[in-house]
């Protein structure tokens, strides 16, 4: 789509802006490019024009600011009619009443339940069952080899893992996943046209209201259940509010994990050396899984927070109205904030604890713990089963999908040795 740009703020403002590149041909180059741009980049996001935040300590500071909200009415660009449902992602926007597109009150309020079914606690608990699966998948692995022993690890077991546990926590029956993860890839890819990716919204939609509606008849010990139940954290949620709130859960809480695992993987086999003091044991998981969520992060570029009112970052005013997003892979390269090789996988970073890839502030990742829980079951479990794996094509041959927000491969070919 091509979005008209009216005004003349927008025409003033859009000398050195970087585009986006939706079929994401050089991610690296386009990380690079944003960075060096300074702290705050103009980009173009399929013909609509914001502002991108690309280093940590702004960031963290913007991440918190009261200014700015989700609410998508306060973007002058919505209100004004420039970007209207056509545009193809207004869908990460315009999402329905949830815990991800209110603040204040009323986002605690919706958050509530869902952080008190994540304690550390319950995640503990529910560890058997990540354990459960992993190995399943493992299995599934080795017996789905071709004749030439290659065999896809994102397909059979980085995808499939995080729908198996955030299927479980939410209720939903195995026998959906397929569909689920069909649906999902098709709404963020950039080669699905808008009038279909509308209709798998709706379908979504339909799909979650009637889960909602059966476990309001007969509840069950899963979260879809404890937040129709909620009473904590001031009014009980409404139907809109419950059936927005998973429907963000299952798409953040298994595309998130599917490119931990899958970066965690690919970094740690283009870095054999790394992988070695791993695998014996002389640097943990959780050094591997940290890195990689700075180095090479899930999401690429977080959508969107509207200003309020004018705010300044440096010498450049984001004006009332303007859309702001969060580079978190840009921010991770950050080299004020991960020294001058911050381009480098190095799993012994002193600063590796110090990222900010699940975020900052009031709408920090909810699902994060139990993400960094999923790898730190899944790595382990994969290459101890399979000590000998390698990819089987060149590491530059790995393709990305064309997904604007998230970092995410086409396949993941490997030898399982």
């Amino acid at each position: 789509m091509n979005c008209p740009h009216t005004g003349a703020a927008q025409t003033d403002r859009g000398a050195g802006t970087i585009t986006i590149d939706p079929m994401v041909q050089d991610l690296d180059g386009e990380t690079a490019r944003l960075r060096d741009t300074g702290v705050l980049a103009r980009i173009e996001l399929l013909g609509v024009p914001a502002w991108t935040v690309t280093r940590h300590a702004e960031a963290r500071q913007l991440l918190v600011d009261t200014r700015l909200v989700k609410d998508i009415d306060a973007w002058g660009l919505w209100r004004s009619g420039v970007v209207t449902r056509d545009w193809p992602l207004i869908g990460m926007i315009d999402a329905g009443r949830s815990m991800f597109t209110v603040d204040g009150a009323e986002h605690r309020r919706l958050r509530t339940k869902t952080s008190q079914a994540l304690t550390p606690r319950r995640l503990e608990a529910i560890r058997p069952a990540i354990e459960k699966f992993t190995d399943e998948l493992l299995d599934n692995l080795d017996a789905a080899r071709g004749e030439d022993g290659t065999v896809d690890l994102k397909a059979v077991f980085a995808q499939p893992l995080p729908m198996k546990v955030v299927g479980m926590l939410m209720g939903v029956d195995e026998s959906q996943h397929a569909m689920l993860t069909r649906q999902y890839k098709a709404f963020f890819s950039m080669l699905t046209p808008q009038d279909q990716r509308l209709a798998l919204l709706a379908e979504l939609d339909v799909f979650y209201t009637d889960l909602v509606r059966e476990k309001t008849a007969n509840p069950t010990d899963d979260l879809t259940s404890a937040l129709i139940l909620a009473e904590e954290g001031g009014e009980p949620l409404t139907e809109e509010e419950v059936v927005g709130n998973l429907k963000a859960m299952v798409a953040a809480g298994h595309e998130t994990t599917i490119g931990l695992i899958l970066n965690a993987v690919r970094a740690l086999l283009s870095h054999p050396d790394q992988l070695e003091k791993v695998l014996a044991g002389e640097i943990g998981w959780d050094a591997v899984i940290e890195e990689t969520l700075r180095w090479d992060t899930p999401t690429t570029h977080l959508l969107m927070r509207f200003a309020t009112e004018d705010i300044t970052v440096g010498d450049t005013v984001i004006e009332e109205g303007e859309g702001v997003v969060i580079s978190y892979r840009a921010i991770g390269r950050d080299v004020e904030q991960h020294g001058a090789d911050a381009d480098a996988f190095d799993i012994t970073r002193a600063t590796r604890n110090r990222h900010m890839t699940f975020g900052h502030g009031p709408h920090i990742c909810p699902g994060a713990a139990l993400s960094r829980v999923e790898a730190a079951v899944a790595l382990p479990a994969l290459f101890a089963r399979f000590p000998g794996l390698r990819l089987a094509i060149p590491d530059a041959e790995i393709s990305k999908l064309p997904v604007m927000t998230q970092n995410d491969m086409a396949a993941f070919p490997v030898l399982l040795g």
